[in-house]
């Protein structure tokens, strides 16, 4: 290829500081100029094509969204432009409330609209346990969606193909919930093409170490992330924090103090809910440890 093309294309994975940008009807191994790198899966990137599978990222086009963990230290970008997130459960193993609960927070922070699937309602052992878990957040107007991958794949697809229309949805969960079977099973080659994305990256057998986008059709999409078991949220401050439990908001701008904490301070409108059994213990104590953890922050 002579020269030096100009072009527009979407962030389909990112594996360290490479990238894998589909630009039209290519997929081009990219880097990013310089060494620092905020490049997100989902970004919509201007880049210079240098060979027929090559590129350098110029710059990244205006987020809609950018959905994104962080610890003391660093912040680890999930997802950009993504317009909903799915927090996938199952029946078993057994699953984190810390780690939805803060998901939730991260997502209602960033304006993307969740759901919760819950998968492996096959196991009904535990299913009316786990539906009980899960009426914390049927409570606060989240929907949930029983599916089962494996036993009942017409039915899920039934269920979460329509949800998924038109929109550029990010899963997330940890480590068993089968997120994986999910992704198999609304994704066509969705193996297939994670082996070309993990052959063109270089990252070999680390298939399941980088978050990958899947174009289902011109206005629909799915992020895969890895499971992990952690979702550090140092990066909120106290402000963002209060609005992002939908739950708190009517409560806020009632309490006796204008700059109260809603930790412990008198004539709290929150805390007051809390007693009143309107606002869930959990959930305010998740509050109290999000405040601390922004106040630790490093970077």
């Amino acid at each position: 290829m002579s020269g030096r093309i100009d072009t527009n294309g979407t962030v389909i994975a990112a594996h360290g500081r490479h990238y894998l940008v589909q630009a039209g009807d290519a997929k081009l191994q990219c880097v990013t100029r310089g060494k620092k790198s905020d490049v997100a899966v989902g970004d919509i990137v201007r880049l210079k094509q240098t060979s027929p599978d090559q590129g350098v990222i110029e710059a990244i086009n205006e987020r809609r969204t950018l959905l994104y963990r962080s610890d003391q230290y660093k912040s680890k970008l999930l997802a950009a432009n993504v317009t909903q997130l799915f927090i996938v459960v199952a029946t078993e193993p057994g699953y984190s409330d810390d780690l939805v609960s803060r998901a939730l927070v991260a997502a209602e922070a960033a304006g993307i609209k969740t759901h919760l699937v819950l998968n492996k309602i096959d196991i009904t052992d535990s299913l009316a346990k786990t539906r009980e878990r899960l009426s914390l957040y049927t409570g606060l107007d989240y929907p949930v969606h029983e599916v089962s991958a494996r036993t009942m794949p017409e039915k899920t697809c039934a269920i979460l193909n329509p949800l998924l229309k038109g929109h550029s949805t990010i899963l997330i969960g940890q480590s068993g919930m089968g997120k994986s079977s999910l992704i198999n099973l609304l994704v066509p080659d969705a193996e297939l093409a994670t082996r070309e994305i993990s052959a063109a990256l270089d990252s070999g057998k680390h298939t399941t170490t980088f978050t990958r986008l899947f174009m289902l059709d011109e206005e629909t999409s799915i992020i895969d992330s890895p499971g992990f078991q952690e979702f550090g949220l140092y990066h909120l401050t106290e402000g963002m924090l209060e609005r992002a439990f939908r739950e708190f908001r009517p409560h806020l701008g009632s309490c006796k103090f204008y700059n109260c904490h809603h930790l412990n301070e008198p004539g709290c409108a929150v805390l007051a809910a809390v007693d009143a059994g309107a606002i869930s213990p959990m959930r305010h104590a998740l509050y109290q440890q999000l405040v601390h953890e922004s106040s630790q922050k490093l970077y």
